[in-house]
């Protein structure tokens, strides 16, 4: 049995990772670990968990990580998201080159963070382009969680259709996927923690990975673990 660390960017990340994904590649013969928080800072000794929007801190963290666990059975890899990557992130201004093909654009700066950290069984991965994105792929699920409002939720589904893929909704300062949401569900700024896995967790990781081709391929590459350690 493969053992997996998975680093994540805040507390949604970590209940969806926990609620949906760790059950899922258990059945495949991978023990990951409860999600763990990425370091955004470390002060005194102490490391401040939770962000992603430095990358130095991020690279210390996962770095320690493979050096207490030095197993070839054990893996790394993180749910973080590419909406406001840190600037100082590798191969940030390479990539630029692909910012009409987002799916090329984020395997670029996969690629430059998997050699940056120089160990083979670190799997980098970034959400396209971010958690929320996945939350597009059936708006219809939050219902439960803002009754009354179909308005709202026909917005969301408008914002879908037009896209080839929930991942293909762009990056922008305001209209990221968890900006429109905002857009249509203020409450949800504060209740993301909350409200956003339990959609996740309604629409079902099948239906996610059916509608998202670069989150369907991570989440091949972890189940495939199971065989690797064998």
């Amino acid at each position: 049995m493969a053992r997996l660390y998975l680093f994540v960017e805040g507390p949604t990340e970590q209940t969806f990772v926990d609620n949906v994904i760790r059950p899922h590649l258990a059945t495949s013969g991978v023990y990951m670990q409860p999600a763990v928080k990425i370091a955004h800072a470390r002060r005194r000794g102490v490391v401040h968990r939770g962000g992603g929007r430095k990358y130095q801190p991020m690279r210390d963290d996962i770095v320690r990580f493979t050096r207490q666990e030095r197993g070839d059975d054990v893996f790394f890899s993180t749910l973080i998201d590419l909406y406001a990557i840190a600037p100082e992130f590798p191969g940030l201004a390479a990539a630029e080159r692909f910012r009409v093909d987002p799916y090329q654009r984020v395997q670029s700066l996969q690629n430059a963070w998997s050699s940056d950290i120089t160990d083979r069984r670190f799997i980098p991965f970034l959400a396209l382009h971010e958690f929320e994105t996945f939350l597009f792929v059936k708006p219809e699920e939050f219902a439960p969680f803002y009754a009354n409002q179909p308005r709202q939720i026909a917005n969301l589904r408008q914002i879908t259709n037009q896209h080839n893929s929930p991942e293909l909704i762009n990056d922008g300062e305001h209209t990221a996927p968890s900006k429109r949401i905002i857009q249509e569900f203020p409450d949800y700024e504060r209740a993301k923690a909350a409200v956003g896995p339990q959609v996740a967790e309604r629409i079902g990781l099948r239906a996610i990975r059916d509608c998202c081709p670069h989150f369907d391929a991570w989440v091949k590459r972890l189940e495939s673990l199971g065989s690797v350690a064998q």
